[in-house]
């Protein structure tokens, strides 16, 4: 068994549990099968792998899209808050070593790996609120362009007023109300 293997019970309580949120959320994804999408992760299961991590930590993933021209199922985190699971990191390994005290559990970027799945960028977060009301009392994260975190920043965003608004920290900095959110193709 290898770090990729779920389960059969597992499998099927996470994709019972997807099925259930595909159904209720159509329209996040007008125009797709679940019959296709349960095909295609039956059969990746290092990505079926890496959407029960993305479940188990809070995310409630959900198909958004489908990428055409790659023929891939695109999934996004889309818990109404910041995922529970994953708050309190600063946002990359630099930043959580350059911390002397109260340094937090984890990096964003260190879990995004683990998982297998991508930070949401700032235009992807941004698709997302127009799915719906999303960090509405949290933060989350979002890829930092490398010239901004060379200079020691990362960036995150939140809905406020009905508004997204991207702002920036310091990439040392953590905070209880500010996790992240992930993209996974599959």
């Amino acid at each position: 068994m290898n770090k990729y293997d779920l389960s059969e019970e597992q499998q099927e309580e996470l994709l019972e549990r997807l099925q259930t949120r595909f159904e209720e959320n159509k329209k996040r994804h007008k125009g797709l099968d679940w019959t296709d999408i349960q095909t295609r992760l039956e059969a990746s299961p290092e990505k079926l792998w890496s959407l029960y991590e993305m479940e188990k930590t809070g995310g409630e993933p959900d198909v958004v899209n489908y990428d055409k021209k790659l023929g891939e199922y695109i999934f996004y985190d889309c818990a109404p808050e910041s995922p529970k699971g994953r708050r309190s990191y600063c946002y990359d390994r630099e930043a959580l070593e350059s911390r002397k005290k109260f340094k937090p559990e984890n990096s964003v970027m260190d879990v995004v790996d683990a998982m297998g799945i991508e930070l949401l960028t700032e235009e992807q977060y941004r698709e997302l609120q127009k799915l719906g009301n999303f960090d509405t009392k949290t933060s989350s994260w979002v890829k930092t362009p490398s010239e901004i975190r060379e200079l020691g920043g990362a960036l995150f965003c939140d809905r406020r007023y009905d508004t997204v608004f991207l702002y920036h920290n310091g990439a040392e900095s953590y905070y209880a109300a500010r996790g992240f959110r992930g993209a996974l193709r599959v």
